[in-house]
């Protein structure tokens, strides 16, 4: 499996660069919203909505970076993974609750999907990648490729709700 890895170098270029900068948009974002005094009080909403999109990039980028490093066996970097899909499940647990005690904005069902379903899918893939690999090793490297690229567009997704409902719904009320 390591060998079919190299075939997929391209792709995890393309994944983790676009993570990694979409990581360092949304710190530029999110310094210039909290610039607007209106919006200071929703710290527990950015808990609950800005900060899984950069979990999502961050595990994509981890993704990325594990396998492009030159690796002899294939059980260590998706250990790795399995417990970064693990660590993902649990955070996704922790959005819902956060999701549900902010008073900012009011959760609608693709909130609940973009934020809960879609997020605990992709990691319930890179959890499941180390026990997967013995059974299906060809295609346990696409489910984990489809998991990376899930999270990268949950997260251009999310951050482009976060962004236009703080710009056009929130800015649009404090005028």
């Amino acid at each position: 499996m390591v060998a079919e890895l190299a075939d997929w170098n391209n792709f995890y270029v393309m994944v983790g660069s676009a993570s990694g900068a979409l990581i360092g948009l949304q710190f530029v974002v999110i310094t210039l919203i909290a610039q607007k005094p209106q919006l200071r009080g929703a710290g527990d909403t950015a808990a609950a909505f800005l900060s899984p999109s950069i979990m999502q990039f961050g595990v994509t980028l981890l993704v990325s970076a594990v396998f492009l490093a030159p690796w002899i066996s294939e059980r260590f970097p998706l250990g790795l993974l399995s417990i970064a899909g693990i660590v993902g499940i649990g955070y996704t647990g922790i959005v819902a609750i956060r999701m549900r005690r902010q008073m900012f904005y009011h959760p609608d069902i693709q909130d609940g999907i973009f934020h809960l379903l879609l997020p605990a899918a992709a990691y319930t893939i890179l959890a499941g990648s180390l026990v997967a690999v013995s059974l299906f090793p060809h295609e346990t490297l696409f489910g984990i490729g489809a998991a990376a690229l899930l999270l990268l567009c949950i997260g251009i997704r999310n951050a482009w709700d976060n962004i236009a409902y703080m710009v056009f719904v929130h800015g649009a009320e404090a005028e």
